[in-house]
């Protein structure tokens, strides 16, 4: 409660919060704006048909912007994709692969890129989904209606691209992460009195629902225990001369999270699963309730394939974060080494050994947590709840929680540690003057 406090008292921490807020009130508003020529009621019903299929999911992440059809109906999910397809292209691509290399210069470029293909792939999106709403008979056809969907979803990306950038640049938190924690969180408190109202009316029994609630609480504080859980690999470094003095040996430690690629996992192999759902809407004639059915989420076809994808990702996520090569150079380079190993290759060896076996158990940890507890909640009849409070959606959750927190803290260390330089700064001064008069008293 102190450090929630510290925060409003701080002017940066402040304006970056009220900001924050702002953005995303702002998108809660753009959910609920219908795109034109669209027959909403319709549409709410086909959804209701497939709720309990993917398409909960897609609804899920959008923050009910699919159900609404609203003007972010598309979401950021456009921008996830192409984010994903640069990201495996960069390592074939020497282009790219030199970009990331140039540093800042590198990433402005890459990033332009991938505003420039997001639009290209939301107006494609856009328009299959105009012609599918017209072959389906939940819209007016005709070219102008199909000019104007196109342009209003990519406007709509568009708009949640920037507001996600500049949540990340004048906010807190990642802001991708931020405005799909914000469709999550927004949809928690209906689905949660939706579930006691279910109780109340005797179709699911109270005894289910403390069930559920306590099997919530246990996996949020798995997710907790694990997310702050890291390996400590030890870092001595010799005497050396700095400057004109001797400092001593000393040991420091580089800690290694378990789970070092947080959300993207899960949020990456969603995106995947979402495409084949995206096709199928968009293709005339498609039998929806069939794709529904071998694409299920609880479904062990459905859960397999999602599995693995969050472990093909947990491994190279953690390879584009972590170069245990650049590691082992720069403690060479200064001095650092770790206790009974070589400098140099033999490190970068050991680094790669440890850094393999906690991404195997991370993602082992990503996976259990998001396909177990959504399976118990859909075998005790509770789709609804497991869309919201699943493993997927409560691992996104927390995690954001946890990152945006860390961010607020290491501003408010950052913060205490200027003001104490400063008063150390000051202190100095005065005990300067304060020997200066000393020796006049002495010379005197």
């Amino acid at each position: 409660m102190g450090g929630l406090l510290q925060v409003f008292q701080i002017p940066e921490l402040k304006k970056r919060l009220v900001f924050t807020i702002s953005m995303l009130a702002v998108y809660r508003f753009g959910v609920f704006v219908s795109t034109p020529g669209v027959n909403v009621d319709a549409i709410r019903r086909m959804f209701q048909e497939n709720a309990n299929t993917l398409f909960g999911l897609i609804n899920l992440f959008s923050g009910g912007a699919l159900e609404q059809f609203s003007i972010f109906t598309l979401g950021i999910s456009p921008y996830i994709t192409v984010s994903i397809i640069i990201q495996l292209l960069s390592p074939s691509i020497p282009y790219l692969e030199n970009l990331k290399k140039e540093g800042e210069a590198g990433r402005r470029v890459i990033t332009r890129y991938t505003r420039q293909f997001t639009i290209l792939l939301a107006l494609f999106q856009g328009f299959m989904i105009s012609r599918a709403l017209e072959a389906k008979g939940l819209a007016t056809p005709g070219l102008q209606f199909e000019i104007i969907t196109m342009l209003t979803l990519t406007a709509g990306t568009a708009f949640v691209m920037w507001l996600g950038e500049q949540i990340t640049e004048r906010g807190l938190g990642n802001g991708t992460s931020v405005i799909i924690f914000a469709g999550i969180a927004a949809r928690m408190p209906s689905v949660f009195g939706s579930t006691l109202e279910l109780a109340r009316t005797g179709e699911v029994s109270p005894f289910a629902v403390l069930f559920l609630l306590a099997f919530s609480l246990l996996t949020i504080y798995a997710i907790i225990y694990v997310e702050r859980s890291h390996r400590k690999i030890p870092i001595q470094y010799p005497r050396r001369m700095v400057g004109k003095r001797m400092t001593q040996a000393q040991t420091q430690y580089m800690p290694l999270k378990v789970n070092m690629t947080g959300v993207i996992p899960p949020i990456f192999a969603s995106a995947i699963l979402m495409l084949p759902a995206t096709i199928m809407t968009v293709v005339p004639g498609a039998n929806l309730s069939v794709f529904g059915k071998l694409f299920t989420p609880g479904a062990w076809g459905y859960e397999c394939i999602y599995v693995g994808l969050i472990v093909l990702f947990s491994f190279f996520y953690t390879a584009v974060v972590f170069n245990p090569v650049e590691v082992a150079d720069n403690l060479k380079k200064n001095g650092g080494f770790i206790p009974l190993v070589r400098p140099g290759q033999e490190t970068a060896d050991y680094l790669y050994g440890v850094l393999n076996r906690l991404t195997l158990w991370g993602a082992i940890y990503i996976a259990v947590v998001c396909v177990l507890p959504q399976m118990v909640y859909i075998n005790m009849g509770a789709s609804q709840f497991a869309y919201v409070f699943g493993g997927t959606a409560v691992l996104i959750v927390v995690g954001v929680t946890l990152d945006t927190a860390a961010q607020i803290e290491s501003m408010l260390v950052a913060r205490n540690y200027e003001a104490f330089m400063s008063r150390s700064s000051k202190d100095e001064g005065s005990l300067g003057a304060i020997s200066y008069n000393r020796s006049r008293l002495v010379r005197r």
